[in-house]
């Protein structure tokens, strides 16, 4: 995975990747759905989702070869949601989060989300961030196999549009504020 990884590059979505990334995103809904997953299930994401998250600057994709295989939205500002946790973090402090995870059907089965995870913990450690959150839903199997092999650490249940989400944290180095 390693080779692989560095072919891969992390950049910040353009206006000109929304339709691409409104592409990948329906295939994961449609997977997800696929899959018996009641995440993404309700209208959400939909077509202005990668649209937002470029005006604000959040969306980033994953290339492979000048070829977006993969999306993320990586956000440094915290997440309201994750303000109150029944559980607890691992840490205090600033965080990014990683929302909105959604790999080419063309590239499944390929490492591509492990690679879009490992490239996001890179930049945010280049960014002076030290901690990551997530959350999934409890029937996203494929997600809490990806956050399980990467390490992220279960630390309790978020609520999001009313659904309980669980909620992962994953520290980047010992150079963090524990609470």
């Amino acid at each position: 995975m390693q080779d692989l990884q560095e072919d891969f590059t992390l950049r910040s979505a353009q206006i000109s990747d929304q339709k691409i990334i409104w592409e990948i995103l329906k295939q994961a809904v449609q997977r997800r759905k696929e899959d018996g997953s009641n995440q993404w299930q309700d209208g959400y994401p939909n077509a202005e989702t990668p649209l937002i998250d470029i005006q604000n600057k959040v969306g980033f994709v994953l290339e492979l070869k000048n070829e977006i295989v993969g999306y993320s939205a990586i956000i440094f500002d915290g997440e309201e949601a994750y303000e109150n946790i029944e559980g607890k973090w691992l840490s205090n402090g600033n965080y990014a989060v990683i929302h909105r995870v959604a790999i080419s059907e063309k590239f499944l089965g390929k490492g591509i989300a492990t690679a879009l995870f490992l490239k996001i913990e890179e930049f945010v450690k280049a960014k002076q961030i030290f901690s990551i959150k997530v959350d999934t839903n409890f029937d996203n199997i494929q997600m809490l196999k990806i956050l399980d092999r990467l390490q992220y650490s279960y630390c309790g249940e978020v609520h999001f549009r009313g659904s309980p989400r669980k909620a992962f944290e994953k520290i980047l180095t010992s150079e963090i504020q524990k609470p």
